[in-house]
């Protein structure tokens, strides 16, 4: 029998399982939703739906660099023991190359990964090892050099944090400009980059410290410049001081090598994510309760 778009769509969004999957799975129970259901489970290609709702903070992130361009991805685990597994590693590396071409997540997310999807070879991939799984961003950089660094590198391209520098220099300059940002984290290249509700948040949080003193509105205002100022040394990319030299900004440290750093991407696993926490003790007593 003909197996409609929709039949498909329905068992996908209830079992998890991939699009070929599902197709499979109803043609071979006639259209019979239920029994479909079972025969994904018989199959073993049922279990990512029971995984969907654990929260995802652990994982990878992977950076790729083709020519000028380069895309960093992350992908979620359960737990750091998957990031370490190696069939995992290759899933990620794989999507890491295929977002190279990829304007958006959403166009990562349909594209081509040997034969199928990477939304559906994630859905595999969940299945076979028993986690929840999420590709849950990319970030794409380009300029005249692109150079990457990783951080607690678990295989060639990806780790905890991966970083993406695009300049005009020397790969030399930029891997330092990279593990810099690695350890600093700056939130924008330079202050005009930065979010301005973030500038104005700390300004008015300043202002309030300031007036806390007691001191004359003229001071209060030089006050906050300076304080401001401060900020930004701490927060944009250029105005920090560089690791690699402290008496150095890092915006004169690229001038006295003659380049220009032009942006960056900094990506860390997890980051954002509000983690659980629960003990061994705890997990094992819930899933005794559970049984």
């Amino acid at each position: 029998m003909a197996i409609k778009a929709s039949q498909v769509k329905e068992l996908r969004d209830a079992t998890g399982a991939g699009m070929m999957d599902a197709k499979n799975a109803l043609t071979e129970t006639d259209g019979n939703m239920d029994a479909a259901v079972d025969w994904l489970r018989t199959k073993g290609l049922a279990k990512a739906a029971k995984k969907s709702g654990r929260t995802a903070a652990e994982g990878l992130v992977a950076a790729t660099v083709e020519g000028r361009k380069g895309v960093v991805v992350e992908v979620n685990s359960e737990t750091d023991f998957v990031g370490k597994n190696s069939e995992f590693q290759e899933m990620v590396s794989a999507i890491a190359s295929a977002a190279i071409n990829a304007p958006d997540i959403d166009s990562l997310k349909s594209a081509d990964l040997n034969g199928k999807t990477v939304s559906e070879a994630i859905t595999d991939k969940v299945a076979k090892i028993g986690e929840n799984l999420s590709l849950r961003r990319m970030a794409r950089v380009e300029g005249d050099r692109v150079v990457s660094y990783i951080h607690n590198s678990v295989a060639p391209g990806m780790g905890n944090i991966a970083v993406l520098v695009a300049l005009n220099g020397s790969e030399d300059f930029g891997k330092q400009v990279a593990m810099h940002i690695a350890a600093t984290s700056p939130h924008a290249l330079n202050e005009e980059d930065l979010d301005p509700d973030l500038v104005e948040k700390e300004r008015q949080i300043q202002i309030g410290i300031a007036r806390e003193s007691g001191k004359p509105e003229p001071v209060i205002e030089k006050m906050i410049l300076g304080r401001m100022k401060k900020f930004f040394s701490e927060v944009t990319l250029l105005n920090q001081a560089f690791v690699v030299n402290p008496d150095q900004t890092v915006a004169a440290a690229a001038k006295e090598v003659g380049a220009t750093i032009q942006a960056f991407i900094r990506m860390q696993v997890g980051e954002g994510i509000e983690k659980r926490q629960e003990d061994f003790a705890s997990e094992v007593a819930n899933t005794i309760s559970a049984s």
